[in-house]
């Protein structure tokens, strides 16, 4: 990163205040008798409903509107493990976008945790105080582990964001790229570089919307995950394709797809041109990819081309999920995010990229023409019709799916954050 935007980062984070986020009062607090609703003695009377009745938290506190954004620092970002104390400028930013885009309340919770059991039970002890938890910047392969612990133990919505919410926008991607360039999911060769968190979560997803098993070529360190290897976690071992195929170099020649999650200036040119035509590339390492879209593009003239940068076109970019995910899922108080639920947030992305986009989008972006098409086939995180169409497809599969401990909202469709006070 240039020296001038590293101090400008840090400038960012420090001023005018440190951190990005603050607390702010809902209710009057100009009288002695506010105070007194407030705080002692009135106070009383919403934690003895509370009592009677726990769902009368959602009644009298801000628990509905409220997410935990939690994680150990084993992971974070492109940095690796750095322990939970700096991953708080992770977390705070991603409070910030959960204000920001869908008017969600979060606190951030860094956690010292000797083992994986250590931190499940820590989360699981808190979690009533939440509408919703996102785990975030946990290491592979126990991130898996502790999702599913938390998903089991907690009544509330418990969602790791660096797994779902990568796969939900890469997947509402491909299938627009797909269809772009005359392929179909079901008879696609996919090939993954990377077999980490993101990896598998986008290769359950890409399966779940019609991808064969028997096509996707997921590769590690080692090279491809194939039935022959005895060294391979139960999660790397779903993946396990009987193929003679061992490199990346075998496994790209034809290939439909390749969908990198794992480190950047992995992918060759010469690897690049060996694929199928009109082939898809997700080279998604950040911030510098697999291959660089220079390069991609001065090698074939036929692809489509997807990054995590916001600097090339077709970024693939979890702020357009999550915010609107816990949207849907906190306005139906739904005990979980559920397939459906993922599935219906791809399908509501993928749809919304085929339509045009508002002037306003297409001026935050430079004024150029953002219609479907190769370099257009994600919406854009500014664009507001987000709030409603994200959160609306996923509170109604929650409805329909039966975790939803509410009807679907009677203030929806959402066309801005005015009734969450935002």
């Amino acid at each position: 990163m240039a020296e001038d935007i590293k101090q400008a980062a840090l400038d960012y984070h420090e001023y005018p205040v440190p951190g990005k986020l603050s607390v702010t009062i809902s209710t009057p607090t100009a009288t002695a008798r506010d105070l007194a609703l407030a705080y002692s003695p009135g106070v009383a009377e919403p934690c003895r409903e509370i009592a009677k009745d726990p769902e009368a938290a959602y009644r009298y506190t801000g628990k509905g509107n409220l997410v935990a954004v939690i994680s150990d620092g084993s992971a974070i970002l492109g940095l690796g493990n750095l322990g939970p104390l700096a991953s708080k400028p992770v977390m705070e930013g991603k409070g910030l976008l959960f204000k920001r885009f869908a008017g969600v309340n979060s606190v951030d919770v860094e956690v010292e945790s000797e083992s994986p059991q250590a931190f499940i039970d820590t989360v699981a002890r808190i979690a009533n105080t939440y509408g919703g938890i996102n785990l975030e910047d946990i290491k592979a392969p126990e991130c898996f582990e502790i999702e599913r612990q938390l998903i089991e133990r907690c009544s509330i919505p418990v969602f790791h964001d660096d797994q779902h919410g990568t796969a939900i926008v890469t997947a509402a991607g491909l299938l627009n790229a797909l269809e772009l360039q005359g392929k179909d999911i079901a008879s696609a060769k996919i090939v993954c570089l990377g077999a980490g968190a993101a990896a598998t979560a986008c290769m359950k997803l890409i399966i779940a919307c019609g991808a064969q098993r028997e096509n996707i070529f997921v590769l590690d360190r080692k090279g491809v995950i194939h039935s022959g290897r005895d060294d391979l976690n139960q999660f790397k071992a779903m993946f396990a394709i009987d193929t003679d195929k061992r490199t990346l170099d075998d496994a790209i020649d034809g290939a439909d797809v390749f969908i990198g999650v794992s480190g950047p200036d992995l992918f060759s040119a010469e690897q690049l041109s060996k694929m199928a035509a009109n082939p898809i590339i997700f080279a998604c390492s950040n911030p510098d990819p697999e291959i660089s879209p220079e390069l991609a593009h001065k090698t074939r003239d036929d692809l489509i081309m997807a990054t995590g940068r916001s600097d090339y076109p077709n970024q693939v970019n979890n702020v357009l999920g999550f915010p609107f995910i816990f949207r849907g899922a906190l306005d139906v108080r739904a005990t979980k995010i559920n397939e459906e639920m993922k599935i219906a947030a791809v399908h509501a992305l993928k749809d919304l990229a085929k339509e045009e986009a508002p002037a306003d989008v297409v001026a935050a972006y430079g004024g150029g023409a953002l219609s479907f098409g190769k370099e257009y086939i994600l919406p854009k995180p500014m664009d507001a019709r987000l709030l409603n169409v994200v959160s609306a497809a996923v509170a109604r599969a929650a409805v329909d799916s039966g975790v939803a401990g509410l009807p679907y909202p009677d203030f929806y469709p959402l066309e801005n954050l005015d009734h969450f006070g935002a």
